[in-house]
């Protein structure tokens, strides 16, 4: 299989679109390292899943927004694996306020968990890739990342942050063997709470598909760019939004 004998860190791992990115490049027979940062339960049930599908599987659990966690966590990955070739900024927060009502922790949580990470983990793992001369980086965005959402300020900065780092890294790494993209998923028919639930289903009359997407979807695209076929894709941002407005 394509990917056998490689090793995928993926954040934010345990269910929903993260949880199908894993089991999409564990079908290519890649070794997965899923990071969850509370639902240990999810992290536990993906986990399951790869190994019946007969790659490696290994938990990780902690807070991607924090420097020293990811460090942590890098170190026992790459104990346990030979280097990490393919990574995928998954995790993300959408929390709703007002932006008046702010304060500094508000907007400083959202940054962390939704850009800063991104920056702790490519350095985490970047090089490594860049001694084998392979690698992929995957960075999950959203229409966040081109949008202004009334009540998702910090959300909507974090998000075109980690847009300007696909670029960056896209043109830093690109010589080397190492592909940087962001795909920007449109609403998708996730797991979350009431709150989040109407927000998505609220944008359904802005996709001409007439539909939510489906994690599988978001899967496909990314093990896509992970693919011998994506290989000359770097730098880019690919919308896989039904066609919604952009």
């Amino acid at each position: 299989m394509e990917h056998s004998g490689k090793t995928a860190f993926i954040t934010g791992a345990g269910k929903n679109i993260g949880r199908a990115i894993a089991i999409n490049l564990a079908s290519t027979g890649c070794n997965i390292v899923l990071n969850g940062n509370s639902d240990v339960k999810a992290c536990e049930q993906t986990a399951e899943t790869l190994i019946e599908m007969g790659v490696k599987a290994s938990i990780l659990m902690g807070n991607v927004g924090s420097s020293d966690e990811v460090k942590r966590m890098a170190k026992e990955a790459l104990e346990e694996f030979d280097g990490i070739d393919i990574l995928v900024n998954n995790a993300a927060i959408r929390p709703s306020k007002p932006f008046l009502e702010m304060e500094d922790d508000d907007w400083h949580k959202v940054l962390d968990i939704d850009l800063n990470s991104a920056f702790y983990t490519c350095r985490a793992f970047a090089r490594g890739m860049i001694e084998k001369g392979w690698g992929r980086i995957i960075n999950i965005t959203g229409m966040n990342a081109i949008h202004g959402y009334k009540g998702r300020a910090p959300v909507s900065a974090a998000k075109h942050g980690l847009w300007g780092l696909t670029k960056s890294l896209g043109k830093e790494f690109g010589a080397q063997g190492v592909t940087t993209n962001a795909i920007s998923p449109g609403p998708i028919d996730t797991a979350g709470d009431a709150e989040q639930r109407e927000h998505i289903v609220s944008m359904i009359p802005r996709v001409p598909l007439g539909r939510l997407g489906q994690p599988d979807e978001i899967a496909a695209l990314t093990g896509f760019l992970c693919s011998n076929g994506g290989a000359f894709v770097n730098g880019q941002m690919i919308n896989c939004n039904g066609g919604a407005e952009t």
